[in-house]
């Protein structure tokens, strides 16, 4: 599970923007629509989905301009690039483009719901573009370890989440490394809940002490691009979005719980090895011998 993140911790001022006047398929969507469209498609539901950015199921048209006659202040119209790379299958190229905030406000008005916060939607944008950094920083170390095989994945994790993360700064220094992941689509799908994430309410009404916890408030699936001696591949992430208790200040708490999908075999050896080289790690005491050892 990715570590808490605080509202107080984002600095999207930090990172290159870009002012960019068309809307084009590389923009980070935030609001999904309720519903994947099918194969089998109505007339009229064949007309939203062809206005729909096939990539993320987002409208292809979001304008710069607002769309409401409600709103009644002005909201930035830059948009951040990410760090997130494309997939090659894309016709664009370069990183995927954050929503800017007026395209925020544009698409929460269109999917409805109530009346939408104008003088908060900057700091929406900001949230939701940290917490995909965080989500995809996660991804990578996913893709690190186990992007070169199962074996590799092994090796790698033998020390448990902080001995991996050592490594990985071993890695870079050698130039080592594998060769970055690309973000080829991705879907909200918070109405569907993922079977670890009701695995979990179950467990909390069952063990409300221990295990209680609100449900995630939100779900992504994100395919991306594997690099493999074989050629790419695509590979599915589940993220589940949690909020946490808020800071002593105030600040907003989130957690995200990020791992690869349960639709090939492969996918349930990377997260049962990550979760038990890590539990054997710490309850074995090798940190604290190989610490102790360090020290001497």
């Amino acid at each position: 599970m990715h570590k808490p993140s605080t509202a107080a911790a984002l600095m999207p001022q930090s990172k290159p923007k870009q002012q960019i006047s068309k809307p084009s398929a590389s923009a980070c969507p935030y609001v999904p629509p309720a519903e994947t469209p099918s194969t089998s498609q109505s007339p009229s539901s064949a007309r939203v989905y062809k206005a729909l950015n096939p990539l993320n199921y987002m409208p292809s048209d979001l304008s710069q301009t607002p769309e409401s006659s409600s709103q009644d202040i002005v909201l930035p119209t830059d948009r951040e690039v990410s760090s997130i790379p494309r997939g090659s299958t894309d016709a664009d190229t370069g990183n995927w483009v954050y929503p800017s905030p007026q395209q925020m406000y544009n698409a929460m008005v269109r999917k409805g719901g109530g009346e939408v916060p104008q003088d908060a939607v900057e700091s929406m944008v900001a949230v939701h573009n940290f917490l995909n950094e965080g989500a995809w920083a996660e991804i990578v170390e996913w893709e690190r370890r186990f992007g070169k095989g199962i074996v590799k994945g092994w090796r790698e994790s033998r020390r448990g989440e902080e001995g991996s993360h050592a490594g990985a700064m071993i890695e870079r220094a050698r130039g080592d490394e594998v060769a970055q992941p690309k973000l080829t689509r991705f879907v909200g799908r918070s109405d569907a809940m993922t079977p670890k994430a009701a695995m979990l309410q179950v467990m909390g009404w069952m063990y409300p002490a221990k295990y209680a916890t609100e449900p995630p408030f939100d779900r992504h699936d994100w395919y991306i691009e594997r690099n493999t001696p074989s050629g790419p591949k695509e590979v599915r992430y589940v993220i589940d979005y949690y909020s946490a208790p808020p800071e002593d200040t105030g600040e907003p708490v989130f957690f995200l719980d990020i791992r690869p999908a349960l639709d090939r075999p492969g996918a349930a050896a990377e997260r049962a090895i990550r979760w038990s080289r890590d539990i054997w790690w710490r309850a074995s005491g090798a940190g604290a011998r190989e610490q102790a050892a360090t020290s001497n």
